[in-house]
């Protein structure tokens, strides 16, 4: 049986290894020092592979988590998005995987002071820290049941970080109502900027 400090080797199908291999190459000699420079490349589209990252941040290769964290962050730094499509981009190629919900999650929250007033910072699951604010935005997506709201952070080029259901709660409790266009709204202010999550009614507010 497999040891708690044992990964999930990368697996090694028939075909489409090579194919993996010579990205993993790419990847390591673009990205892995914090977000590669993706925006100044122009690769061919090489179509997709069978990479996904699940709902609850989980990459899967060929069906197979991917087990090294390393690995992981590797991949994420060449991460980005086009349009509603999620690809690998390095100078000599970029292929799509699928991402089940967001390709990050917000694990961790904290607040800092600044001149613009309380700043939330969350760090996802990939020790990315984001500053919530201009550029780096909350939006609030409908959840499976009325009245409630799945919250989401802007981490960088179109990918975004889903909060985990424990941070969602956490969040709420930081609420407040502000009148929005003569309607009172409940939300959350980060950075001088106010989020509003629901009407202040739909809470009995």
């Amino acid at each position: 049986m497999s040891g708690p400090d044992q990964t999930v080797p990368m697996p090694r199908p028939n075909t489409g290894g090579g194919r993996l291999e010579a990205l993993l190459a790419a990847v390591r000699e673009a990205g892995g020092r914090g977000p590669a420079p993706v925006e100044a490349w122009d690769p061919p589209d090489c179509g997709d592979m069978d990479m996904r990252i699940a709902a609850d941040g989980t990459w899967f290769y060929g069906g197979t988590p991917i087990g090294r964290p390393a690995l992981v962050r590797l991949f994420a730094s060449v991460l980005t998005r086009e349009g509603g499509r999620f690809v690998l981009k390095t100078p000599a190629e970029k292929i799509g995987i699928r991402v089940d919900d967001a390709p990050f999650l917000a694990v961790d929250m904290a607040q800092e002071d600044s001149e613009a007033g309380p700043v939330l910072v969350f760090r996802t699951n990939l020790d990315d820290l984001v500053r919530c604010g201009p550029g780096h935005d909350l939006r609030f997506a409908p959840g499976g049941q009325e009245g409630e709201v799945v919250p989401y952070v802007h981490v960088r080029r179109g990918l975004e970080a889903r909060l985990t259901r424990a941070l969602a709660f956490d969040l709420a409790a930081r609420g407040e109502v502000r009148d929005r266009a003569g309607t009172p709204m409940f939300g959350v202010a980060s950075a001088g900027v106010f989020y509003p999550m629901l009407p202040a009614s739909a809470l009995g507010l």
